[in-house]
């Protein structure tokens, strides 16, 4: 059994107290190729953090700002 380390979320290490919907290259990696927002129990982000970062995310695609879904054809 392999114990990991426990994430610690990026937003209170850089003690960051709104996250930006303008910031679409931060936000970008919040969201997978397919266009879904990523899990806070795989980014490790605080539930506070995670709720701006759902709400920033959909802020920035509601202006264009990020796809909401990408072309991606399989």
């Amino acid at each position: 059994m392999k114990l990991q380390k426990k994430r610690v979320c990026r937003f209170c290490e850089a003690k960051e107290e709104y996250i930006d919907y303008k910031d679409e290259r931060k936000l970008a990696k919040f969201i997978t190729e397919q266009g879904k927002i990523i899990p806070r129990r795989i980014t490790g982000t605080c539930a506070k953090h995670q709720r701006q970062l759902t709400t920033a995310i959909k802020r920035a695609r509601h202006i264009a700002l990020l796809p909401f879904v990408s072309d991606v054809v399989k």
